[in-house]
């Protein structure tokens, strides 16, 4: 698979954030989400879809998310675009040259 990406097309500051959990005192847990590093990203529309869940109205649509290789990013993680949240299902090193990560993302909620 050839990267369809070009260095012009990384046009959204992004921020790759990992989850914490810490203990909240009565046996349970939060999850606090922390800065890994703020990148450059290619985002690219795939799918969209809505469905009836919880007496409520909920929107998916799914994402393919290039940036430049690291090597430290899992599916554990998601991504920051302002106000905007992709969880990543995937962490793809295109042609395996450690030059383009491909992300496969669900954003949730809209």
């Amino acid at each position: 698979m050839k990267a369809p990406v070009r260095v012009g097309d990384l046009r959204h500051r992004v921020i790759i954030e990992s989850a914490v959990r810490t203990s909240d005192g009565a046996g349970g847990s939060t999850t606090e989400w922390n800065t890994v590093a703020e990148v450059w990203a290619a985002i690219w529309s795939r799918t969209a879809d809505e469905s009836f869940t919880l007496d409520r109205v909920a929107g998916t649509a799914s994402h393919d998310i290039w940036i430049r290789h690291r090597s430290d990013v899992t599916p554990a993680m998601r991504f920051r675009c302002g106000a905007r949240i992709f969880d990543i299902l995937g962490a793809i090193d295109v042609e395996d040259r450690n030059a383009w990560l491909k992300c496969p993302c669900a954003e949730r909620d809209l």
